[in-house]
């Protein structure tokens, strides 16, 4: 592959000449830490609101972990390993620095008033237990979807159906876990990297199921210029969200569902899905693991990104328990102890990588050839 190959060659280059190397590194330091301080910021602000807000609302059940609960300081050490591990990827050129989460003062500053906006309508769901908002609004073209999709997950506002929603979701995510969600989902690009070494990127059929608003697919286009890739998703909302941050001949979208995939037998060589499954009803995760084992060429992969599991990280097992208690999440107590090598096994997808990244665990699964 042309783009690894070379970058791999200017890194090698770099390392007889220490002061780029040193550039880089300060770069990527200083983006990654700001990240961490603007969504710290507006997490400490969100907290104080929410104080405030819980004097005038219902009260709440006492979030009850289920296990143990990792200390700040251990957070804060795994994500520092988690962005040492991204840079480490940038070294090796598997990928280009990143520039994730990149806006304009202006952005920030609507994004920023949008999420304080949410903040208080958030705690109202919370108290009350009101999750099925969107169900109570004129007919729209959300009437057609399946009925485990159309909830407030997280509480959120207008669930996955608004652009509203599209446009705030990301920075709602990235204050919840300090900034290091697009560092997480690259971790997919570290097999994905591998994969394209072997191949010509130009011939690679690839698919991003619930691709959202584009946050592994457009970074996966952007690492490798001759790749093509469909990002295909429920919402069009979301997908025209994604149309507009990507604006490149490379990337399709499609409206579709992942248990019921729009590709023939055998016709794509990746698949990836990132935060999809632990929103998924038990008997949907089966059906779409059948789907991707359907869709996947003999000797493809799927790469996959989601929350930890119970188990593989037994420090984090009773802040996992906590996140359904704070957030509507119906499936996600399922998802945890769910055997997803077990039905990827099935269905004749074998586990040939994993790890853990802070909260999140990234896979690949392999079509065996």
């Amino acid at each position: 592959m042309t783009t690894v190959e070379g970058d791999t060659g200017a890194a090698a280059g770099l390392r007889k000449h220490p002061l780029p190397g040193i550039f880089r590194k300060t770069r990527y330091a200083l983006h990654q830490g700001s990240r961490v301080a603007l969504y710290t910021l507006h997490s400490e602000a969100m907290r104080r609101m929410n104080r405030r807000l819980q004097k005038e609302l219902p009260e709440t059940p006492k979030v009850t972990p289920e296990g143990p609960v990792p200390s700040q300081r251990r957070m804060l050490a795994d994500i520092v390993k988690l962005f040492a591990d991204d840079l480490q990827a940038v070294e090796a050129g598997l990928y280009p620095l990143p520039s994730d989460g990149t806006m304009s003062p202006r952005q920030l500053l609507a994004t920023s008033r949008a999420f304080f906006k949410d903040v208080p309508e958030v705690a109202r769901r919370r108290a009350t237990g009101a999750h099925q908002e969107v169900n109570d609004t004129a007919e729209t073209f959300a009437v057609a979807l399946p009925r485990y999709y159309r909830q407030n997950f997280h509480f959120q506002t207008d669930g996955w159906l608004s652009e509203e929603s599209a446009k705030l979701y990301d920075f709602q995510v990235d204050v919840l876990f300090s900034g290091a969600t697009a560092a997480m989902r690259r971790r997919a690009l570290v097999p994905f990297a591998e994969i394209l070494k072997r191949k010509d990127q130009r011939r690679v059929a690839y698919a991003d199921l619930a691709c959202g608003t584009g946050g592994l697919l457009g970074p996966a286009l952007a690492a490798f210029p001759r790749l093509k890739g469909t990002g295909l998703d429920l919402s069009e909302p979301y997908l025209n969200v994604a149309r507009d941050r990507i604006r490149s001949p490379r990337a399709g979208f499609v409206t579709g569902m992942a248990e019921a995939l729009p590709f023939a037998n055998s016709s794509l060589d990746v698949v990836s899905c990132v935060f999809l499954f632990h929103e998924l009803p038990p008997k949907v995760r089966k059906a779409v693991i059948k789907e991707v084992a359907r869709v996947l060429k003999p000797g493809g992969s799927f790469l996959f990104v989601d929350s930890l599991q119970t188990g593989d990280v037994p420090d984090y097992d009773g802040l996992l328990s906590v996140f359904p208690q704070l957030f509507h999440e119906p499936y996600y107590t399922s998802y945890l102890r769910e055997d997803l090598t077990g039905l990827c096994a099935a269905h004749g997808l074998q586990e040939r990588w994993m790890t853990p990244a802070f909260v999140s665990r990234a896979v690949e699964f392999v079509k065996p050839a």
